[in-house]
This record gives C-alpha cells, sequence and structure tokens, in this order.
C-alpha cells in the first residue's frame, strides 16, 4: 500500500474533506471543510506543496 490522499463531500455539512492516509492505511492527518471539491483539491496541492519545507513547532 503507498500513501494517499482521500477526499469527500460530507453528507452531514456538505462541505468537502481529504485524509492524508499512511501506507499502513492509517489517517495521519484531516482537513478543515472546504465549500467546494476545487478548494478541497487545491489545499490537498498545498500541503504537497509546503509540507516538505515546514517547521515543526512545539515543546
Amino acid at each position: 500500500m503507498v500513501e494517499k490522499f482521500e477526499f469527500w463531500k460530507s453528507e452531514k455539512d456538505g462541505l468537502w474533506y481529504f485524509h492524508l492516509v499512511a501506507p499502513n492505511g492509517e489517517i495521519v492527518a484531516q482537513s478543515q471543510g472546504y465549500s467546494t471539491k476545487d478548494n478541497c483539491i487545491n489545499g490537498i496541492k498545498a500541503i504537497k506543496l509546503y509540507a516538505p519545507t515546514a517547521i515543526i513547532y512545539g515543546e
């Protein structure tokens, strides 16, 4: 299995969401809700673009 993004439209609130799924099938990230499918896909593209250079903050 490979890592992947899965996206869907919620029946509950009508918004679009995506998951980032690890190779073992575990969901490692979930998005906010997006008003359109295109905006959701753009959110996925942003993660793919910026995540490799993102700085980790915390204690």
